[in-house]
């Protein structure tokens, strides 16, 4: 059974699709661990309720890369084989990303590229000032360039003169957690390693690559 582990930042409303999904045998995963750099964010407090392993690692007085670092070394611990962003607002360090090649995806509530490199509410404001007729989510690869990586899937619904933000997103989420099962249903790891990404790969990478990161970003 495939082990996810789950980062997020906000209230991490899709965490509750994939929940439902696994207890109904929709979904044959098991979120192994529920991660975030913040103390107060609703996705650990939906995890907990749900029995979930759950961890908040404080960013404070780390670079990215040493933060990166610990993040991993707990996915690793729960033997983790596929990393699934919720509205995680950080950027991913170079050094994770080649450490889990192809093992992370995003959910994005857009139909990227449009709107990319926005967040939560302001895609949905974002959608509505340009009168687009569509919308929707896209799941892809996390890769350096923010919002840019391979699309794996892409779900759309309408978007109506009389929409609002609130309304555009309730009906855009509904999409996300749909995305979300169906990729993580029919993954295949193309480039999977049936072996752990080993924490002293990690260092190899870090000391070839000094790449400064802003502390404060998202993926």
């Amino acid at each position: 059974m495939l082990r996810l582990g789950i980062l997020g930042s906000t209230r991490g409303t899709v965490l509750s699709s994939l929940i439902t999904a696994i207890q109904k045998d929709r979904l044959a995963a098991e979120i192994a661990v529920v991660l975030s750099n913040k103390a107060e964010a609703l996705i650990l407090e939906k995890a907990k309720k749900a029995g979930l392993s759950t961890q908040w690692l404080d960013p404070k007085n780390l670079t990215a890369i040493e933060y990166d670092q610990q993040i991993s070394s707990v996915l690793q611990a729960h033997h983790v084989e596929l990393i699934v962003l919720i509205g995680y607002m950080r950027i991913i360090s170079p050094q994770f990303l080649t450490a889990w090649h192809h093992r992370i995806i995003n959910i994005h509530p857009s139909l990227l590229p449009a709107f990319a490199g926005g967040m939560d509410k302001n895609v949905h404001q974002a959608v509505l000032k340009a009168k687009v007729k569509e919308s929707g989510c896209t799941v892809h690869y996390v890769t350096e360039e923010v919002d840019k990586g391979p699309i794996l899937l892409q779900k759309k619904c309408p978007v109506f003169a009389e929409d609002t933000v609130e309304t555009l997103k309730t009906r855009v989420q509904q999409l996300e957690g749909e995305a979300l099962i169906e990729v993580i249903s029919s993954y295949k790891f193309p480039h999977f390693n049936s072996d752990a990404p080993s924490f002293s790969l990690f260092s190899v990478i870090e000391n070839k690559k000094k790449h400064k990161l802003p502390e404060k970003n998202r993926a």
